[in-house]
């Protein structure tokens, strides 16, 4: 087999092309959840502790004007709710999956040689 032709089998099998378009979706799903973090959640939870340290931005927290622990704290909350948003969508995945498997399959119909089965073994009980 040619390395061409391998290789082609290989590119474009299901688990290949499934995996190329997660990647591109969670590439994409990625910057809406850091722009809900950086746009609106964190400025929501950290306007009160900002204006009382008289800044405007998070990554401006430092000690002793070097160590910027603003940065570190903002990567960590940004840590925390992304966490949070894919667990609650994992979450709403598990439960969708769980109401599908939770309908009762029925029992499949006897066969014919079942059925004649159990009318033999009604005549020879009836004798």
């Amino acid at each position: 087999m040619g390395f061409v032709k391998e290789f082609k089998e290989f590119a474009v099998k299901g688990n290949v092309v499934d995996l190329a378009v997660a990647v591109v979706i969670g590439a994409a799903f990625s910057k809406i959840i850091n722009s809900f973090i950086e746009d609106i959640v964190t400025p929501l939870l950290l306007k009160p502790a900002l204006d009382a340290a008289h800044l405007t931005n998070i990554e401006e927290l430092t000690i002793f004007g070097t160590v910027k622990y603003g940065s570190f704290l903002s990567a960590i909350i940004s840590f925390v709710i992304v966490a949070l948003v894919l667990f609650m969508l994992i979450k709403g995945i598990n439960s969708l999956k769980k109401k599908e498997v939770a309908a009762p399959v029925a029992p499949p119909a006897p066969t014919k040689e079942e059925v004649l089965l159990a009318e033999i073994r009604d005549l020879l009980k009836n004798k």
